[in-house]
């Protein structure tokens, strides 16, 4: 993508309702205002709110604020260029549970109170396999205890990736320190139970991915109280 486009894009984001854009000085000094009633200000309901990590271009957002209009859907990436799409989707498709903010993952537990949220999807994230990378990987004990901060007590995270090593490094470490892994497959679409929106949603990259006959995981979890 040229640099020319890329401002359009970010300038055309600045005009989108749906889309939130906080200096990372605003999130930490809670600047931001809807930290504890994103329901209730931005989507003005009081619908369960879902977020989707390292959204990208916000299909998966998109996708599932699509099958569930009972519930908010929130994107987060630091990339807006690339969430533009999705954002731009929800705005002409007059979709009002959806929502993208541009900002760092790390900083999810200081943009929602504890509990406010309800789900949590990772689609396709960076494996991060160096070891020198790990503390990125959006899966590691750090980032669990992020998420488990914001989540309600039941609160549900999603993983689908193409990566055998994250699926694997992830059910590894779920099981090491105890959290209940309610759903594991290594292959959704050669074996059967997988949710209907794991299979019948797909990225773009998702679609390049199953072209080159790459299998596609997916974990569901619960992070326990006293294991996060």
């Amino acid at each position: 993508m040229g640099s020319k486009n890329k401002l359009k894009r970010f300038n055309e984001n600045k005009t989108f309702v749906n889309v939130v854009e906080p200096t990372r000085e605003e999130v930490l000094n809670n600047e931001l205002g809807y930290k504890g009633a994103w329901s209730k200000k931005f989507f003005k309901n009081d619908h369960p709110i879902v977020l989707e990590l390292g959204c990208g271009k916000g299909e998966y957002t998109v996708g599932l604020a699509k099958r569930f209009p009972e519930k908010n859907f929130i994107g987060i990436d630091i990339k807006g260029a690339r969430f533009w799409r999705g954002a731009k989707t929800a705005i002409e498709d007059k979709m009002d549970n959806v929502g993208f903010i541009r900002t760092q993952i790390e900083l999810v537990d200081h943009i929602f109170e504890p509990g406010e949220v309800d789900e949590i999807w990772i689609t396709f994230p960076d494996p991060q396999i160096k070891y020198k990378r790990t503390k990125h990987r959006l899966t590691n004990s750090v980032f669990l205890k992020r998420y488990h901060k914001v989540l309600k007590k039941e609160g549900i995270v999603h993983l689908k990736t193409d990566s055998e090593f994250m699926h694997g490094y992830t059910l590894g470490l779920l099981h090491g320190e105890g959290h209940e892994v309610l759903y594991a497959n290594h292959n959704v679409y050669h074996n059967e139970g997988a949710p209907e929106e794991v299979t019948s949603l797909q990225t773009f990259y998702e679609k390049q991915y199953l072209e080159q006959d790459k299998a596609i995981t997916y974990i569901q979890f619960k992070i326990r109280d006293d294991k996060a």
